[in-house]
């Protein structure tokens, strides 16, 4: 008696399942987009079809509702569609334009790999760019990018970027890569006197070749604020040397930005931290940055001192 009593609670239970199951199914049938797709493809399903397609249609419509309300789908990130699968009805996930947009401002932030710069550089921007007093350097970058654009695998000159300091040089290198990564190009930024510091630090951890062949071979590269700090000789040789002669020799696109001017930049390199005097060897490290860019000068006030 105990297992017949049971037996009659479970198949009751079953029946108040199949009873909410069904009403839910009768309204998930009535769905405008359900009864579109079912009008769009009646010549290819049956009453039979819908109905054993039932948990799939309903599945359709509870998902939509999700997302409707903000809540956790099946597949977070994707929509349902209705589609046709061997005559019957399924669901397929597609991803939502939210979905879409997200992965797209992914690529880009990927295209532009930024070693040690400023944060305000990850929004830079030429449309936004103020042109007031520099107009030049933003046609420069212009150029360059529709140059770029047009003809990926020549050889362009970079710009050496020389004004006083807070005048928008690193804006400015910022805003042409974020330009060149809307056009599917990727560059590499480094503030060279960080880099310069995590080389010596490299040396203890025996990997100065791996740093050093990663920024060499960036397809463009953009080294920020060369100049600004004394080189030892060996950053200068064995480390800056190294990456200007293989990109000059590969004819890989270089920016520059510096506080000096060429001229300025080639007499600060001659005199090493420990005062000796190279001109030899600053002069080498010049030919190939003037083979790489040329120089275009940033003026105006000092924007940094206007934004406190």
């Amino acid at each position: 008696m105990e297992n017949m009593g049971k037996d009659l609670t479970d198949y009751m239970n079953r029946q108040r399942l199949n009873q909410r199951f069904n009403k839910l199914v009768e309204e998930a049938l009535q769905d405008p987009d359900v009864q579109a797709f079912i009008q769009a493809n009646q010549a290819a399903l049956s009453q039979e079809t819908v109905a054993r397609s039932a948990a799939k249609i309903y599945e359709y419509v509870n998902e939509k509702k999700k997302i409707l309300n903000g809540e956790t789908t099946l597949a977070p990130g994707y929509a349902p569609k209705l589609v046709l699968s061997n005559h019957f009805i399924d669901v397929s996930y597609e991803p939502t334009a939210d979905l879409v947009q997200k992965r797209a401002q992914a690529e880009l932030k990927a295209r532009v790999k930024s070693i040690n710069m400023p944060k305000d550089i990850v929004e830079a921007s030429l449309a936004q760019y103020d042109a007031s007093e520099r107009q030049v350097p933003l046609i420069e970058a212009l150029k360059f990018v529709e140059a770029y654009r047009q003809a990926p695998t020549d050889f362009h000159q970079g710009l050496y970027l020389s004004g006083q300091f807070g005048v928008g040089k690193t804006y400015l290198l910022g805003a042409t890569a974020n330009e060149l990564a809307l056009q599917g190009f990727e560059t590499t930024l480094i503030h060279f006197p960080t880099f310069a510091v995590e080389m010596k630090n490299a040396i203890g951890q025996n990997n100065v070749l791996e740093k050093v062949n990663q920024i060499k071979k960036a397809p463009i590269l953009m080294i920020d604020d060369i100049g600004a700090d004394a080189l030892s000789a060996w950053v200068r040789d064995e480390v800056l040397g190294i990456i200007l002669q293989y990109r000059m020799q590969e004819q890989l696109a270089t920016f520059f930005s510096s506080n000096f001017t060429m001229n300025e930049l080639e007499k600060h390199l001659t005199t090493s931290q420990r005062g000796d005097e190279e001109p030899v060897k600053a002069g080498r490290i010049m030919q190939r940055v003037r083979y790489l860019a040329r120089e275009v000068e940033v003026s105006g006030q000092n924007r940094r001192l206007q934004s406190n």
